[in-house]
């Protein structure tokens, strides 16, 4: 009873214990100003870091600006070099053009030399035979030949075993008014092999006795060319004309090869 009595006491006489009466927030102002708190913390926590990273000298915005920066200056050098690489291109251009044209200009100036050459060495000849044909005009003994030979030479030609002939026919002045009608003959004399041998040219096969056949009135230059074995020593070569059908020659040359 007593113990009763006591705890009865200590809950509602002096003793009990203080009641405070506060006023109850609704729940949803709780939370708001929580989120608040939070919000105000975010801020501050990234406005701490911003400050950081601007201390530190890694400021966001001026990397950005100074990225778009190197980006243009990129890009102006971009274009410098493409503006370069097209001027060189031009350049090569017109060195390749200034090339082709100075190849042609030497080939030009080339093949121009090797004519004026070529001219000189014809001139050179026809006055060599006019020479011969006004001495030949003056000569009594002119009068008394029916054909003659005159500048009868053997030189080497471009390819080995090859000659080149070269001789000029004249009639006499009792044969002006006739045709001459006949053919050419050569009889080279060479070495081969340690033998001497006698080559008769044409030697009346096939189709090449035709280039040796003379049709002229006064008088004829003739040229042209034949082929030894470009192992064989050439020694001599005598030239021969014939008249018509005859066997006999009418006039005869000798050249000898140094």
């Amino acid at each position: 009873m007593a113990r009763r009595l006591a705890r009865f006491r200590q809950r509602f006489g002096i003793a009990a214990r203080k009641v405070a009466v506060r006023t109850e927030l609704a729940w949803y102002w709780r939370w708001t100003g929580i989120l608040l708190v939070f919000v105000v913390a975010a801020l501050l926590s990234a406005w701490m870091y911003d400050m950081g990273r601007r201390f530190a000298g890694f400021d966001q915005r001026e990397l950005q600006q100074r990225a778009s920066d190197l980006e243009r200056q990129n890009g102006r050098v971009r274009d410098q070099l493409q503006n370069t690489r097209d001027e060189l291109e031009k350049l090569r251009a017109v060195d390749a053009a200034s090339d082709s044209r100075l190849a042609i200009e030497r080939a030009a100036q080339k093949k121009l030399a090797e004519q004026i050459k070529l001219l000189e060495r014809e001139n050179a000849r026809l006055r060599e035979e006019l020479a011969t044909f006004e001495s030949l005009l003056a000569s009594e003994a002119r009068e008394t030949q029916p054909l003659s030979i005159h500048r009868f030479t053997v030189q080497p030609d471009v390819l080995p075993g090859e000659y080149r002939y070269r001789l000029l026919l004249l009639t006499g002045t009792g044969r002006r008014e006739q045709q001459f009608q006949g053919r050419l003959e050569l009889v080279v004399s060479l070495n081969e092999g340690g033998r001497d041998v006698m080559m008769v040219i044409p030697d009346g096969k096939g189709d090449s006795a035709s280039a040796f056949r003379l049709s002229f009135k006064y008088f004829h230059r003739v040229e042209g060319t034949y082929r030894v074995s470009p192992k064989a020593r050439l020694k001599s070569v005598q030239v021969r004309i014939y008249e018509g059908k005859s066997a006999q020659a009418r006039a005869t040359a000798t050249a000898r090869i140094e």
